[in-house]
């Protein structure tokens, strides 16, 4: 059984590495959010400058999405193998420079290749974050913890909404991505304050003296026995929910703007609303999967957001569509039980590169949502493009149906804290 630091069986000094651990996580999930939102935010102002068709726009996103399915393998597998710390860390630093890159590339063409070299840092914060949490809280608060650091997306998507309207109508683009400087910042407090999970360590030590040689992890495990239904279904249900959530959120402000009228400052504040929303939407969602179980909550989020996306396309009024936005985006708040969900899917020595593999190998496969929404917007509009994700929603809903309840009601023990494959 793996062990799990916790403020009930342990004295301050590991409560206050229990608490500075979630909140590295949650200030490393904030920037990679905002740096993920740079791209979208900036979008509009750059295909003017560079009267870029839709469809070649679309493929500044999809060169991220590919970057980050890569980087959740090559990050999931070194954090699992030398540590959740030092993982996190070297997400950080890719991503940061990668990004502060960008502002000074000349053509389509160098905006790609960077952007795909900073999504290799983007997709390693989501696996190891969780499996980070998982591996400090009990599992009877373990959605919320992991729900709490994950909500940290809205949170820096807000932020990046702020800094493009204070930014971009006055500096331009290129000064928006030099903020990923910022990414340095919290690579100090991690080096300071956050220590190497303790779960991790002694798992390692502990297989090392089972075998008598050191102990390695390899991404074949996660299709071995038991494990390789779960990871081929749990990939497929983050795909199908990320290929709506990518495929809206990149054309978001386009949408705002050109179709609903919006003028870049005023479009900021609505996607600051919106965030706020999510952010909401994360904490009701990682209590309650505490409560009834993740998958039960999950499935309740896909549905909720497949009947609100065409109710927010079909809306013309500015002052409705203002409302509804946090309404629809707190139904797009799975990914923070997912956090958990995915985590309690492994034992403890896979548990970052299967979570992450998960999570963000179905990102990268939802790659080509932005391109194929820019190209259904050419033919017709961005709504008829959000419109139809909600199908996605739907497949992914039936598609969980066949993965296994991690966490029982009653604050029973999860799958993972027993080490064994249900």
């Amino acid at each position: 059984m793996s062990q799990h630091v916790s403020a009930d069986d342990t004295g301050s000094d590991k409560q206050a590495v229990k608490w500075h651990t979630l909140f590295g996580s949650f200030f490393s999930y904030t920037l990679d959010a905002m740096d993920f939102m740079f791209l979208a935010l900036a979008l509009p102002v750059i295909i003017k400058e560079w009267n870029m068709p839709l469809g070649e726009a679309g493929l500044l996103g999809t060169a991220t999405l590919i970057g980050v399915g890569l980087s959740s393998v090559v990050l999931g597998w070194y954090s699992d193998n030398y540590g959740r710390k030092k993982a996190l860390q070297v997400s950080l630093g890719v991503f940061g420079l990668f990004t502060v890159a960008i502002a000074v590339s000349q053509t389509w063409e160098q905006f790609m290749v960077l952007r795909f070299l900073a999504g290799l840092g983007l997709g390693g914060v989501w696996g190891i974050a969780s499996a980070y949490v998982s591996e400090t809280w009990q599992a009877k608060h373990r959605a919320r913890a992991t729900s709490f650091v994950l909500s940290a997306w809205p949170v820096g998507y807000g932020l990046a909404a702020l800094l493009s309207a204070l930014i971009l109508p006055y500096y331009g683009w290129r000064a928006l991505f030099v903020c990923g400087l910022s990414s340095i910042v919290v690579m100090i407090y991690l080096h300071v304050f956050v220590p190497e999970s303790k779960a991790w360590q002694e798992n390692k030590r502990k297989r090392e003296q089972e075998t008598s040689r050191p102990a390695k992890v390899s991404v074949k495990e996660l299709f071995a026995g038991g494990l390789a239904r779960r990871t081929v279904l749990a990939t497929l249900v983050s795909f199908c929910t990320l290929t709506a959530y990518w495929g809206i959120n990149t054309w978001l402000p386009t949408y705002l703007t050109k179709e609903r009228g919006l003028s870049v400052d005023k479009m900021g504040i609505f996607l600051i609303v919106i965030n706020i929303g999510m952010f909401i939407g994360y904490q009701i969602f990682g209590y309650v999967a505490d409560k009834i179980g993740r998958k039960k909550i999950s499935l309740l989020s896909f549905f909720g957001a497949a009947m609100m996306i065409p109710l927010y396309v079909w809306t013309e009024n500015v002052t409705v569509l203002f409302w509804m936005g946090p309404l629809l985006f707190l139904f797009f708040s799975q990914a923070g039980v997912f956090g958990a969900y995915f985590s309690e899917l492994y034992p403890t020595h896979l548990r970052s590169m299967g979570a992450g593999f998960c999570f963000n190998v179905g990102r990268g496969l939802s790659a080509f949502a932005p391109y194929f929404l820019g190209q259904i917007a050419t033919r017709y509009s961005l709504g008829t493009g959000f419109a139809l994700c909600a199908i996605t929603l739907l497949i992914g809903a039936v598609i969980m149906l066949f993965l296994p309840e991690t966490s029982r009601p009653a604050q029973e023990p999860a799958a993972a804290d027993r080490e064994a494959v249900v």
